[in-house]
């Protein structure tokens, strides 16, 4: 016998269906004796059978059940006619059960991949996502590393002048630093120490040019040693103060909010 035509002949499929005549079972069983690879063959087809069924089932309505066994006892025996010769019968049972089969496995295939398709495409979506963030944590870190090396590049750039501003007698505590370019007029503050604001207020610096206070901005305080950009000022500013202020600031400095000052040096 050889077994892969045994095997591709149907009759494991009829014989699993249920298909085949007693004779033709014990036939099976004889072959599924003597050779274990038929026995492992079957154990494959009923288990996708059995999977595919499961999936599949239906339970049907109560009236549908009587309604078939109504009409199954009341048919008339079936008419005799020409009979099949029992070798081709048997050829085309087995070719249906053998295309059952086909069509169950196919089906239950179909679905399988299906659904490993849909788990593939929700693991995708999710190293999409995750990748995004990387690259979203990646650009966040390399942004302020540019920010620290230009902050360390202002500090330590002997064209700007350093100029502390140390706590007042309204907040003894406060610290914080400015550093200002005279020629190029840009002014940079740096925030070690200021008490925390509500949200209607905001500090304000000030730069004292010729005996008047010039306003250099506004801000909420900021990340301790964090280089805040402020307004550029003109030349000869002899000192520095941050005053707390109304949020957005004024035109003039409130003397009485005063929370650190400094005057710049000379040379």
């Amino acid at each position: 016998m050889n077994k892969h035509e045994y095997i591709s002949s149907g009759i494991l499929e009829a014989y699993a269906l249920g298909e085949l005549s007693e004779p033709e079972r014990r036939e099976v069983e004889h072959h599924l004796a003597g050779h274990p690879e038929l026995r492992t063959e079957l154990d494959q087809i009923e288990a996708v059978q059995e999977k595919l069924l499961q999936r599949t089932a239906i339970t049907p309505r109560n009236a549908v059940k009587a309604a078939l066994f109504a009409r199954i006892d009341g048919q008339p025996p079936a008419a005799k006619g020409v009979s099949m010769p029992s070798s081709e019968a048997r050829m085309w049972k087995f070719a249906a059960a053998a295309s059952v089969t086909v069509a169950l496995v196919s089906s239950y295939l179909a679905y399988n991949y299906y659904d490993k398709w849909k788990r593939t495409q929700g693991e995708l979506t999710e190293r999409i996502a995750q990748s995004q963030r990387v690259a979203s944590d990646y650009n966040q870190v390399n942004q302020r590393l540019d920010k620290i090396e230009r902050d360390i590049h202002i500090i330590q750039n002997p064209a700007f002048k350093r100029v502390a501003l140390k706590g007042t007698s309204h907040a003894p505590a406060s610290l914080a630093y400015v550093y200002w370019n005279e020629d190029t007029r840009e002014v940079y503050l740096s925030v070690h120490e200021l008490q925390h604001l509500t949200r209607e207020n905001q500090y304000q610096l000030w730069a004292i040019i010729d005996g008047k206070p010039v306003d250099a901005g506004v801000f909420d305080g900021g990340d301790a040693g964090e280089l805040l950009k402020m307004k550029e000022i003109g030349r000869g500013a002899t000192l520095f103060a941050v005053t707390v202020e109304p949020r957005g600031g004024k035109p003039a400095p409130t003397l009485e909010t005063m929370q650190v000052a400094g005057p710049v040096e000379k040379g």
